[in-house]
This record gives C-alpha cells, sequence and structure tokens, in this order.
C-alpha cells in the first residue's frame, strides 16, 4: 500500500470541502491580551485574538504567574511521574481542595485536560459500574463521547436538552439498573446552556446519577465561579462536576468534584489517571491562585458580561447574522466552509483581527461559523473595529443580513 498517498488524498478531501486547517502561529503578550504576535512568512505582525477560550485573561494576570514564578523557583519544573509513584506533589493537593471548595463537594480529581478528565472519568464509572447504562446529549462534547464509548457501557442518545425525552428513556429501563446521565451546562459552538434543574428532576425521579461538564461556565458564572449550577443553586444535586482550569482560570488541567468515595473510585480505576505524568507543580500553582482570586473578585465577570452585551449589540445593529444564546459564546452564522475560511484570513491580512473559522466536524455541515468569545479586557476600540470590519466583509461577500430589531 501507499501510505502517503493515502495521507495526501485524505488531506486533498479536507482541502477540497473548505475543512483544511491551517493553524496561526501566534505568540502571546503577557499585559497585552487580546494583543499577540502573528509569525507569518512575511514577518511577524500585531493580531488582536477574538477566540481564545481564557476567557478573563487570566493567563496574564499576576497573581497567577507570581505563583508560578515562585513555584517554579522553589519545586523545579516537572512532577516527576505520575501521580501513583512519584508526582503527587503539595501543590495537587491544595489544588484539588480548592476545587472541591469551589463546587461546595467533599473531594476532587486532577487531571492533565479537561478531555481526558471527561475521557477518563465517564469511561471508568461506564466500566465499572455493573451493568451501567449512559444517557448521553446530543449535544455532548467530543471527549464525553469518546469516554462513554470507552467505557463499553450501553449508551443511549438523548435529544438535545430535552428533559422528557430523557423521562422516557429512563422510564424504559430496569429501575434496578444504574444509569448515568451525561450532559454539559454550557455548550460550546452554540453557546445554548442547559435546562439543569429540569435534567436534574429526571434523574432523581429515576434513581441516576447526573454527570455535568461545567468547562464553558466555571470562573464566568456563580458568585464564585463555580459555574451554572452554582448560580442556580443546583451543586449539591449533581453527582460528578466536571471542570478545566484551560479556560476561564487561564491555565491548564482538567479535574471531577464530587464526593470522596466517587473521587477516590476513580482515582484507583481509571487508567487516564493512573498512568499520565501529572501537570507540573507550578501549573496547580497558578490554577489555585486563579481560582481563589475569582472566588472573590466579580470585576472579571461583571466586565466580561458587559463586553458580550456590547458585541451582540453592535452586530444585531449591523444586521450580522448570530445564533441567540443566554452564554458569553457569540456565534456568526456563515454557513458555509469555503467563506467561513476566505473570512477568516481577510480578518487576519487586512485588519489584525484572528478569529478562527468553525466548521465539520466541529458543528454540522452548513452551520459553519466565527466563534466570537469577547473579554473583559477587549477595548472599545477593538469592539468597532472588530464590528466594522465584519461588516465590511459581509457587503463584499454578498451575504445575507438580518432585520435589524426596532
Amino acid at each position: 500500500m501507499d501510505y502517503e498517498a493515502l495521507f495526501t488524498s485524505a488531506l486533498d478531501d479536507l482541502k477540497t470541502e473548505g475543512r483544511y486547517r491551517i493553524f496561526a502561529e501566534l505568540e502571546r503578550k503577557r499585559g497585552s491580551f487580546p494583543r499577540a504576535r502573528c509569525h507569518n512568512h512575511e514577518g511577524v505582525e500585531e493580531v488582536t485574538v477574538w477566540c481564545s477560550n481564557d476567557y478573563l485573561g487570566m493567563g496574564q494576570k499576576d497573581i497567577v504567574i507570581d505563583a508560578m514564578h515562585q513555584t517554579l523557583d522553589k519545586c523545579g519544573a516537572g512532577a516527576g511521574g505520575t501521580r501513583n509513584i512519584s508526582g503527587t506533589t503539595h501543590q495537587h493537593i491544595l489544588l484539588e481542595r480548592e476545587l472541591a471548595d469551589l463546587h461546595n463537594k467533599e473531594a476532587a480529581l486532577l487531571f492533565t485536560s479537561g478531555y481526558v478528565s471527561n475521557w477518563a472519568a465517564l469511561g471508568t464509572l461506564g466500566e465499572r459500574l455493573p451493568n451501567c447504562v449512559i444517557l448521553s446529549d446530543a449535544g455532548n462534547h467530543a471527549s464525553m463521547i469518546e469516554g462513554i464509548r470507552h467505557s463499553r457501557a450501553e449508551r443511549q442518545v438523548f435529544k438535545h436538552s430535552d428533559p422528557e425525552d430523557l423521562n422516557r428513556r429512563l422510564a424504559d429501563l430496569d429501575p434496578a439498573r444504574p444509569k448515568l446521565v451525561a450532559f454539559e451546562s454550557v455548550y460550546s459552538m452554540d453557546g445554548d446552556i442547559a435546562p439543569i434543574a429540569e435534567i436534574l428532576d429526571v434523574c432523581e425521579a429515576h434513581g441516576a446519577m447526573s454527570y455535568i461538564d461545567e468547562v464553558h461556565a466555571v470562573g464566568l458564572y456563580g458568585p464564585r465561579g463555580g459555574g451554572v449550577a452554582e448560580r442556580e443553586g443546583l451543586m449539591d444535586r449533581i453527582t460528578v462536576i466536571e471542570g478545566t482550569l484551560g479556560k476561564a482560570f487561564g491555565v491548564m488541567g482538567g479535574y471531577i468534584a464530587g464526593s470522596a468515595a466517587m473521587c477516590d473510585f476513580v482515582r484507583s480505576f481509571a487508567s487516564g489517571f493512573i498512568f499520565s505524568t501529572a501537570l507540573p507543580p507550578a501549573i496547580a500553582a497558578g490554577a489555585t491562585a486563579s481560582i481563589k482570586h475569582l472566588k472573590v473578585s466579580q470585576l472579571e465577570r461583571a466586565r466580561h458580561q458587559e463586553r458580550v452585551a456590547t458585541v451582540r449589540r453592535k452586530l444585531n445593529a449591523l444586521g450580522i447574522p448570530m445564533m441567540d444564546n443566554p452564554s458569553h459564546i457569540i456565534p456568526v452564522m456563515v454557513c458555509d466552509p469555503h467563506k467561513c475560511k476566505m473570512i477568516s484570513d481577510w480578518l487576519l491580512d487586512n485588519h489584525g483581527i484572528y478569529v478562527q473559522p468553525i466548521n465539520y466536524p466541529t458543528v454540522p455541515k452548513g452551520t459553519e461559523r466565527l466563534r466570537i468569545t469577547p473579554s473583559p479586557v477587549h477595548s472599545d476600540g477593538d469592539i468597532d473595529k472588530l464590528v466594522n470590519a465584519l461588516s465590511e466583509i459581509w457587503s463584499h461577500c454578498a451575504l445575507a443580513r438580518v432585520p435589524v430589531a426596532a
């Protein structure tokens, strides 16, 4: 077999479909976010980033960076191994305590990423609970889908954010059978928010465990940044809360929080935990500092919400089509993969605006979009430059606009 020809053919297909991804080579500038240096064949130019998941700009905060420097100087670079052998450090324990407190749970368990925490936790729970069936929301992230697949447990997919369909499916199952309902709070591409209370009502009525992914909500919602479930007073009703340290907290890593027995169960059986080298202590220290700050500071969240509202209002005034949702995520709908990439390239080349195109398989074909994520540190000037550039390219491409509300 000509393996190289196979690889090249598959890549050519992606390019023909407009789905081939080219990464911009960015160099973040501490203290200047959302500014970054973009390296390309012509040299280096400054760009403004509009698609970062560092939602609050915590990745450049002095309190976070100082904590990392201090720990790096004190402890060195790496953790030294897996947590089971030589890699459990004092900083990991402090971070897990901080996370458990954030979600008002008995315990938390740290992983190397949000993807790994979903894959390992769902995979372990589904595999180790005898005859378990996992009911998964149709909009769930790839990491959740992979974890469920890895578990080899029976899986049922219920309609997206539909408690009635979930209820029908649970009612058809043996009441004594272990059941786990997996869903998200904020869905990252459409920006919609799940009806958490209604889903929990159904779970409790049928004796099912609940597993919520709050990766796009922690730090951003709730009085202490515990997520949408904290904002709605529902954390105590959820069996497993999963989150990330790599988005609003500005560092990296993933985690689950819940009962001490559940966390210990996953710690003891999850291969994704047992065989993974632990996060560097400096990373854990930076995440701890970020969480502690956002537990008490409302400034970042308030400014973030105001910036999101401002971008929405100005885009709406120009008839730029957006997917309506109640979250901080602004999907600008292009609905064509070639035009989506072309607009992204044009914005970067002509205005120094960096926003990546979102194409299939991340979103369904025909719903291609620019996913805009305002931050507290985007200025009025940044916003005006973005919306005016989008309006210009919309006219240039003769793309449809939506009626402007009176």
